[in-house]
């Protein structure tokens, strides 16, 4: 079973992307690693070699910035890394610039690879998600934030990023997948207070044109944590990749997570109740179909 991984990034110092993480986080399962590094202002390409693993296949790409809508640079940069897996690999395993696989998560995700190789039904692999929110020691739970996504394709069957690179399709249709008990743990909002202000005006301006941006989120916009809807305090142990950027966090979080919870709408929580109490989320957006 050869297993590839596969990303992209741009100006991943001077947006603080953990993409070295993130790559080191999977790279022990993976024969090969495609990088799609964009054309940045800083030096990304430089960082990326620094890995120094014979695994990385680093590729140039120049992004097309008049992609905006609905973050459609995403996934063009995406498919351009997947379309460069080896034409004899089984599973591509895609990882974004902000997010990290746990190490005891390493071997469930090599066997459920394994278990289901021959089983052409299952295009893909579905995991459960950690979203960490301000800190390290914080979760944001609440039905605003997906709880699952794919991560592990089949390459070479006609499979593309869909819309924002959250996702995958197969002839315009949602990917058949199989849940796996395996975990991303998602670093993106975790920021001091200047940094979430910079990381939600850098995001946006590839889902929005200039005069949205210049309307809507001017350079003395305040960042509001409410957007969690619940921060929760966060047990578990971070994966060891993560260690030193953790041990260098150098801002409090001074939120008051109840008055975080008080913001939500009645309808929000009313159906975060039912979630609770059932597991089921209604209404649920998912963007893939589960095999049973």
């Amino acid at each position: 079973m050869k297993v590839a991984g596969f990303t992209f990034i741009r100006n991943a110092i001077k947006n603080d992307y953990s993409i070295v993480e993130a790559i080191q986080s999977i790279l022990p399962i993976c024969e090969e690693f495609v990088v799609a590094v964009g054309n940045s202002e800083d030096d990304t390409l430089g960082l990326i070699q620094s890995i120094n693993s014979p695994k990385i296949k680093i590729i140039q790409t120049v992004w097309d910035d008049s992609k905006r809508a609905g973050g459609e640079a995403f996934a063009l940069e995406t498919d351009k890394a997947l379309m460069q897996v080896s034409k004899d690999v089984d599973w591509a395993f895609y990882i974004q610039g902000d997010e990290c696989v746990h190490e005891e998560d390493l071997p469930v995700i090599q066997s459920e690879m394994a278990k289901y190789l021959s089983d052409s039904k299952v295009e893909g692999l579905l995991f459960h998600y950690k979203h960490f929110y301000g800190s390290y020691d914080y979760l944001a739970h609440s039905r605003r934030w997906y709880r699952r996504e794919i991560r592990i394709v089949r390459p070479h069957i006609g499979v593309h990023s869909y819309r924002d690179a959250q996702g995958f399709r197969l002839n315009n249709r949602k990917l058949n997948v199989k849940l796996i008990p395996a975990f991303i743990y998602h670093y993106g909002w975790v920021k001091p207070p200047s940094g979430i202000h910079n990381k939600v005006r850098n995001f946006n301006q590839f889902y929005k044109d200039e005069q949205w941006m210049k309307e809507n989120m001017p350079e003395s916009f305040e960042f509001d944590f409410s957007n969690a809807d619940r921060l929760l305090r966060f047990e578990g142990k971070h994966p060891k990749v993560m260690q030193k950027r953790i041990e260098e966090q150098n801002w409090p979080l001074f939120v008051d997570t109840k008055k975080v919870s008080e913001k939500m709408n009645f309808r929000r929580k009313v159906l975060q109740f039912i979630e609770d109490k059932t597991g089921w989320r209604l209404g649920e957006y998912k963007n893939y179909e589960i095999l049973k």
